[in-house]
């Protein structure tokens, strides 16, 4: 699978943006699909999941609220909608496919296919 992640850019705190990831390869619909982050300096870090039929989704508590996750598997996409930007969102945002069955959502070792991330700046 590969996994193209867009829809990055600098917007000012308190916009929104919405990434995109789409797949090529394999369809995307038997897999739960993740974002994480990673900020200059700091280890990649969980930011959303949904499950791979979509009615399930889990968030980090840094984004809860503000971010929201869905997928499109007809398109073979998965979206991040993110609203009420702060300036602590700034990080490049990986979106990934969770090839392990387990719970563990947040785990990055779970996920065996990352797209190349899209830069994600947020200005004060």
């Amino acid at each position: 699978v590969q996994l193209q992640a867009s829809g990055g850019g600098l917007v000012q705190a308190g916009g929104s943006l919405r990434l995109s990831c789409a797949a090529s390869g394999r369809t995307l619909s038997t897999y739960a699909m993740g974002w994480f982050r990673q900020a200059p300096g700091k280890e990649r870090e969980f930011v959303a999941a949904i499950s791979w039929h979509g009615t399930s989704t889990y968030y980090s508590e840094s984004v809860k609220g503000r971010f929201t996750i869905s997928r499109d598997n007809a398109k073979n996409t998965v979206y991040l909608q993110m609203n009420s930007l702060k300036p602590d969102d700034t990080a490049v945002y990986y979106c990934a496919a969770k090839t392990v069955a387990t719970a563990r959502y947040s785990d990055t070792r779970v996920y065996g296919y990352w797209g190349q991330g899209t830069q994600v700046t947020v200005s004060s």
